[in-house]
Order: C-alpha cells, then structure tokens, then sequence
C-alpha cells in the first residue's frame, strides 16, 4: 500500500541506545518492504539513525532539511535525494505531498510539532493519509491519554481522535496503519 512514508523522529539520539536501534530497524524494514523514507535530512541522532538503516537495506531516501537547520543538524552525507529549502513550513509540506502515511517514533517538540500538524491536516481534508504513533514502550501513552481526555470532555470528536494509529512494534504498526480507513466526514471533504 505504501510506496513512501514520513518518518518524523529527534535529531537527538536519546538518553538509551536502544531508541537509535529501534529508528535503525524501521529504516530497515521500510528498506525490506520498497518503501521509501521521507524524513528530516539529518545524519544524526534518530533521523541519521532511520536514515542509516534504509541506506544499508539498500532502500531508497528521500531528505528534506530547511537550509538554516543544516549546520545544527548535518545534514546526511549520504542521502544522494537531499532537498534543501528555506523554511520548515516548506520542508513540511514536501514530506506531506512526497508521503502516503506518516510514522512518528520517539523524539522531541519537532516531532510533535510535525505529528500534529499531519493530524491537522487530515482533519481539515487536507490529505486522507494515515498517521501512526510507533508507541514502544509505553513513550506515547501520555499523550494517547490526554487525547482521550480531550475527547472526553467535548474538544476533539472520536472520530479525529481515531486518525492516531499507534501500535508498540514497527510491523503492527504498518499493519495497522495500512488497515486505516479515513472517516466518511473526510472522505466527503475531499470527494468535494
């Protein structure tokens, strides 16, 4: 079903060497299964991780890195399709238009900021992708949790809260992912 996806992840590596292998091993299966990765553009931390396990699968990688972020970040050597632009909002909607689903793994504010900014855009028929929380070892329970209170208590519908896929292994999550249905609102949105 998926031919690219988003991988939105830190440029930092984490406290555990046990997130860098994990970034490694989904850049590894999306390499196994011909998908290609689309993701920040940095070589280090969790986004050289991902990065590094496509390339060594022999997978294809598709980086995207605002030009000011490209000393912070170093950008990845070794990615031949390395797109510079000028803007995060720029680099944003290139992994949007270049992606058919998007993966957030473990990482920081960008992170989140990206994740939502995908939710946010299915939600307002901006795209009918599906959005995935790979959610290992319990990282992204708190925020599962507080979307449930925000539905709870009247500011998110079920069905917007619904658009987050997660699952506690890259292969369920793929799964689950590629078993996504788009709400009928949404699918009404975009027939328009």
């Amino acid at each position: 079903m998926f031919k690219s996806l988003a991988v939105y992840c830190g440029s930092s590596p984490g406290r555990d060497p046990f997130y860098r292998e994990l970034a490694r091993g989904v850049g590894v299966l999306l390499a196994q299964r011909g998908i290609r990765l689309v993701y920040g553009g940095g070589g280090v931390g969790m986004m050289g991780a991902v990065a590094n396990g496509t390339l060594e699968a022999g997978g294809m990688v598709t980086g995207v890195i605002p030009d000011f972020l490209n000393t912070r970040e170093l950008k990845h050597a070794g990615v031949e399709d390395m797109r510079v632009v000028r803007t995060m909002h720029e680099r944003k909607q290139i992994m949007v238009t270049e992606s058919d689903g998007f993966v957030a793994l473990p990482g920081g504010f960008g992170t989140l900021d990206e994740l939502f900014e995908a939710l946010t855009w299915s939600q307002l028929a901006i795209h009918a992708k599906p959005v995935g929380v790979l959610n290992v070892e319990g990282f992204f329970d708190g925020m599962l949790a507080t979307l449930d209170v925000m539905v709870a208590r009247g500011f998110l519908r079920q069905e917007d809260r619904d658009r987050v896929v997660s699952a506690e292994t890259p292969e369920k999550l793929l799964e689950a992912m590629s078993a996504w249905q788009a709400p009928d609102t949404l699918k009404f949105l975009l027939a328009r």
